[in-house]
């Protein structure tokens, strides 16, 4: 059997803003080949750790490694290797998805032409609309598309999916599932949405209070409760505040 490599390693990882410690003594792993699903609602700290493993914000004490790389130490290797998709657009208003191709291509040296049309393509991407005048399901498929087109070894998503109406999220989260990870790669994703930790995660760990308080292989939960169908509604009674949040959710997009 193929050892696993790691491509995401955390390891003690604290973050304080002020007097309020948002992360406390977080660690995890993402080999390659997986996708690990971070569960937790609204102010859980999910965000701070994915700008932590992206070098955005720098950690109070403990280490961040993609690729065995420190992303304080060496940011540029980090962001060649790492696609990210926002919460919000990270885009100046006025920018077109042309604008922002345009401007990611000169950055990423493994950007692709080709695989920009056929993403972009499958998402029906507005190329020539301004993120202003963007919905934010036309906003998701762009950042989706920006993130994927420069093939990343580790793919970061902090709630791709939130407060989308249905047939976008389901748009969306289908091209997802095709496109991501890429052979060798590894994605993280942050989100409350149980129904889609239960389609895509590998490993699921629960983040509460800015500590992982739980952490379980999906296969082996499918495996204690029978059946894959069941896995959602096993989610939802593992982590009730979590499907409270999505609850919350399903009627703001509806």
């Amino acid at each position: 059997m193929k050892k696993k490599m790691k491509i995401l390693q955390v390891e003690g990882l604290s973050k304080a803003f002020g007097r309020r410690e948002v992360l406390s003594d977080v660690s995890l792993e993402v080999p390659d080949d997986s996708i690990t699903v971070i569960l937790g609602s609204n102010g859980a700290g999910k965000s701070t750790l994915l700008r932590c493993v992206l070098g955005l914000v720098k950690p109070s004490s403990g280490t961040v490694r993609v690729l065995g790389k420190n992303p304080l130490k060496e940011p540029r290797a980090v962001l060649e290797a790492t696609g990210f998709v926002p919460d919000h657009p990270d885009a100046y208003g006025w920018m077109t998805a042309e604008d922002l191709f345009y401007f990611l291509g000169a950055q990423y040296p493994n950007w692709s032409a080709e695989r920009a049309v056929r993403l972009c393509e499958k998402l029906s991407v507005p190329m020539d609309r301004s993120f202003d005048a963007m919905s934010r399901g036309e906003a998701a498929k762009v950042n989706l598309a920006a993130a994927l087109i420069p093939a990343p070894r580790l793919l970061l998503l902090d709630e791709p999916f939130a407060r989308l109406a249905p047939p976008v999220r389901e748009e969306v989260l289908s091209v997802f599932v095709e496109e991501a990870p890429l052979p060798g790669g590894a994605a993280l994703l942050a989100t409350h949405d149980l129904e889609v930790a239960a389609r895509v995660a590998d490993r699921v760990l629960m983040l509460e209070g800015g500590r992982i308080v739980h952490d379980a292989r999906v296969d082996e939960l499918i495996e204690a409760h029978t059946e894959e169908a069941q896995l959602t509604a096993t989610l939802r009674e593992l982590y009730p505040h979590v499907a409270a949040e999505e609850r919350r959710e399903v009627r703001c997009a509806s």
